[in-house]
């Protein structure tokens, strides 16, 4: 009974050994990200981007795409975030799909992190090559120390060809030219199965004797002691000595193989340009906003001021990458992605010009349904339960400006 009892944890753990072995090599495919799961007040008083474009919705293996735009560092920044004082401009995308082949910031090339300041606006780049073929959810993003992922704005992109075909060919300091696809693969391929063949073998002597149960039973008896024998603290010190003999061999010939080398660069840029932007002619005050939960609608009532010498109209409401826009005033025609476009989800009870000097008291309505789809809704049951967005208007000319606001949030639930 006592042998059978071992020869069924002996297969049991092999089985799960094999189950998990079989697991690291199983990726499904993801496609999209889980931005909706990021909380609300995060996607709001944090980074807001606008002017969004996606150069291409359809892009072939090893051809590029860029995306571009401006984003605004909120000066409201929540307390509970660490302040973008280390930040690092990425691309949210489900694994290498894409490789970036560059990115700037104010003009100004940023490989590494860079430092911001909050009530600043920027305006970025980011050059991306097309590496594996499918339909892939494409976001900007903000890495912040301490913060973590800002995800914003993502639309569906379509690459094309075959992944075989790709190549990443870069010339290195020395004057060789190499594919960074396949460079020294077989090498990675050596390493990596030489030490899962040290793992397992580490394993497989563990297991050949019996487990659990009987070490359970010595150890309640008080022989502990006697679980681990003198050849196993040798093939245990074996292991160890073999370990450090492989490693100090592998990294004296790997010296000697590339006597040039650079170590990864981890410096921290700062004096990052940001946009001089005139500042604006028009100020608004938030006297009260409420989210009615039934209509999945926000309404806000606000103060507006125009100080400017052009009359000027209320056109679009921007928050966490969703847009409500009034068609009368601006009509988007820049391909943003339709989940996060409301066309005409911006009602404002009196948008007749706004004459320069003059003020007026309206009442705004910012509705549609991706309230709800993108869980913005959940700011309600925040204990600080804040928003915060962008509003932009236009004058007379045609030319936008933009001013921000933020206020608490009182949910209504008739």
């Amino acid at each position: 009974m006592k042998i059978l009892k071992d020869k069924v944890v002996k297969l049991s753990f092999v089985a799960l050994l094999i189950t998990i072995t079989a697991a690291m090599f199983y990726t499904p495919t993801a496609s999209a990200h889980g931005e909706k799961s990021q909380a609300a007040f995060m996607r709001m008083r944090t980074i807001h981007w606008f002017d969004l474009n996606w150069s291409k919705e359809m892009v072939p293996v090893n051809d590029t795409m860029t995306i571009s735009g401006k984003f605004f560092v909120f000066s409201g920044w929540p307390e509970t975030v660490d302040k973008p004082e280390v930040s690092f401009l990425n691309i949210g995308i489900p694994g290498p799909v894409f490789i970036r082949a560059g990115s700037w910031v104010g003009g100004q090339l940023v490989p590494r992190s860079i430092s911001l300041e909050l009530g600043e606006t920027y305006d970025f780049k980011v050059l991306l090559k097309a590496r594996r073929p499918g339909d892939w959810h494409v976001h900007t993003m903000l890495n912040v120390q301490g913060g973590g992922p800002i995800i914003g704005p993502g639309k569906w992109v379509t690459i094309t060809g075959s992944m075989s075909d790709f190549v990443n060919n870069i010339t290195t300091l020395t004057g060789e030219t190499i594919n960074l696809e396949t460079y020294n693969l077989e090498n990675t391929y050596f390493w990596h199965g030489l030490w899962y063949a040290i793992g397992l073998s580490w394993m497989f002597y563990w297991i050949r004797r019996p487990l659990f149960i009987p070490r359970s039973i010595a150890v309640e008896a008080g022989k502990a002691d006697t679980l681990i024998t003198a050849t196993d603290k040798k093939v245990a010190m074996g292991f160890l000595a073999g370990s450090l003999v492989l490693v100090l061999v592998s990294y004296s010939m790997t010296e000697e193989q590339y006597p040039v080398t650079v170590p990864l660069q981890a410096g921290l840029l700062r004096g990052i340009k940001s946009l001089d932007l005139p500042a604006p002619t028009v100020s608004v005050k938030v006297e009260d906003a409420t989210y009615r939960v039934p209509g999945r609608a926000m309404q806000m009532t606000l103060t507006v001021t125009n100080n400017g010498d052009s009359a000027i109209r209320l056109g679009e409401f921007q928050t966490a990458g969703v847009r409500f826009m009034d068609s009368n005033v601006a009509v988007d025609d820049t391909g943003y992605p339709d989940d996060l476009l409301a066309e005409d989800g911006l009602t404002v009870s009196d948008n007749s010009p706004l004459a320069p000097g003059q003020s007026r008291t309206i009442n705004v309505t910012a509705s549609d349904a991706a309230w709800e789809v993108y869980r913005l809704a959940d700011l309600i049951y925040d204990p600080d339960s804040r928003f915060a967005g962008l509003l932009f208007f236009w004058d007379e000319s045609g030319n936008r400006q933009m001013t921000t606001i933020d206020a608490p949030l009182i949910p209504t639930f008739i």
